[in-house]
């Protein structure tokens, strides 16, 4: 691997947040090799939709890895006996997937060694999110410390970053930097629960956040309901 190319692993749900946060690594001069996951979530248009922002920003690579986390289930994304709440709810909701993030991040740190990448990018957020316990500062900070104990480069004294450039915007300063980066949201699908044609059920709580932040940013919402 050339030492002179920054290169960063990006993990990419196909949500507007995590497009967002391939945009900002991408605006910073890294090399993004992107990472996907097919989980077992409920809504495999977001997928799709992961592929489409890749090629429209064009990343260097783009992989999609197979896991089963539904063998698990404890999750309305995972568990289809589970329903999707389309209310406010209390403490940590049923879209949490157990250890989702653990484990994303815990794959991306591998392929990020084989590429001698920089930086992992994860587009977390703590302020107009819903409540996973994965996705406070706290857990980036204790997996980044844990991260650069396992591996070559952290104890060879080259330290390999967990990136959030999400963690403490609101979901209007995410969509207008996205806007401004040259985002296409309307590739984005965030409903817990889209339809086969990726459009949006309008009343879960990723639906609910992401139509507030559109409304709160000034832009034109994509989102196609169905």
């Amino acid at each position: 691997m050339k030492q002179d190319v920054k290169r960063a692993v990006v993990l990419l749900s196909g949500g507007l947040d995590s497009a967002t946060a391939l945009a900002m690594a991408m605006d910073q001069g890294y090399t993004c090799h992107v990472l996907s996951f097919d989980y077992g979530q409920r809504s495999l248009t977001e997928l799709n939709a992961a592929k489409a922002i890749a090629a429209q920003l064009g990343v260097a690579e783009h992989r999609v890895l197979r896991l089963n986390l539904e063998d698990f289930g404890g999750s309305a994304l995972t568990d289809s006996s589970i329903d999707v709440p389309e209310g406010e709810s209390e403490g940590v909701p049923v879209t949490y997937v157990p250890a989702r993030n653990t484990v994303f991040l815990s794959l991306a740190l591998g392929w990020a060694e084989v590429l001698d990448a920089n930086a992992i990018f994860i587009g977390v957020n703590a302020v107009d999110y819903s409540g996973y316990p994965d996705c406070r500062p706290a857990f980036i900070e204790a997996f980044e410390t844990m991260a650069n104990l396992a591996t070559r480069r952290g104890i060879n004294g080259d330290p390999i970053r967990i990136e959030t450039p999400l963690m403490n915007l609101t979901k209007a300063d995410i969509i207008r930097q996205g806007n401004a980066l040259g985002v296409d949201y309307a590739l984005t699908v965030s409903c817990y629960q889209a339809d086969d044609e990726g459009r949006a059920c309008g009343r879960c709580d990723s639906c609910r956040l992401r139509a507030k932040g559109f409304v709160d940013a000034g832009v034109t919402d994509p989102t196609r309901y169905a």
